[in-house]
């Protein structure tokens, strides 16, 4: 673990540790923002390698980039863990209790997961948080990986919208990336300009395998 302490007026802060026994050292109510993206519990092993790429002047690479440059690609270390937990809810539940007391109370938790445990954190959060502050389920949709033959493919991730208190949140719509409108010519030419509030559905054509998954260590949001 890293000797820094973190404090509400420093630097960002990356701290190498499990969160489980860091988390308890921060203040209550100190970050505006939260955002945790665990294991998926797949029950598989889930790997990583390191790669980077570098320019080969001569042309003899075995990569292609822009403009027709060519790079060769350096392996780095592989990265692995066991994605497979006998008992799922005693890992994650202690840190969404931390992940609470730790929201200021204007603050917001996002947690990504997918199908195979979703269901069961939103109870698990509706307990936590209460069922009124429950704000949004985004669909994160993509098109990558396997195609299944005997069911629907999977192709999203879910990630639940909590917030500590449902009167007095932090949600800055003027702040959001806008999207295009799929009819512009039903619109008023300053709507068309101004584009359109994204909704639930974030859609992705393309999607890295994850990398090493684990619950994230809160980090502080600015406040718009």
């Amino acid at each position: 673990m890293t000797d820094t302490v973190w404090a509400p007026d420093g630097s960002s802060l990356v701290v190498h540790a499990d969160n489980a026994e860091y988390l308890p050292t921060l203040p209550d109510g100190a970050f505006t923002l939260i955002y945790v993206d665990p294991p998926f519990n797949t029950g598989r092993v889930q790997k990583r390698q390191e790669t980077k790429m570098v320019l080969n002047a001569g042309g003899e690479g075995d990569r292609v980039g822009f403009k027709g440059r060519s790079y060769d690609t350096i392996k780095g270390a592989l990265h692995k863990y066991d994605d497979a937990f006998s008992d799922y809810w005693t890992f994650l539940e202690p840190r969404l209790v931390e992940a609470w007391r730790l929201l200021a109370d204007d603050g917001t938790l996002y947690l990504h997961l997918d199908y195979r445990e979703v269901h069961y954190a939103k109870v698990m959060l509706d307990a936590i948080f209460g069922r009124e502050c429950f704000l949004n389920e985004i669909i994160w949709a993509y098109d990558y990986g396997a195609r299944a033959k005997f069911r629907w493919p999977t192709k999203h991730d879910n990630i639940l919208v909590y917030v500590k208190n449902p009167t007095k949140y932090h949600f800055d719509s003027a702040e959001v990336d806008r999207e295009p409108y799929m009819a512009p010519g039903l619109v008023t030419p300053a709507k068309r300009e101004l584009g359109k509030l994204p909704t639930d559905v974030w859609w992705h054509t393309i999607v890295s395998p994850p990398a090493r998954k684990r619950p994230a260590t809160p980090r502080r949001s600015p406040r718009g």
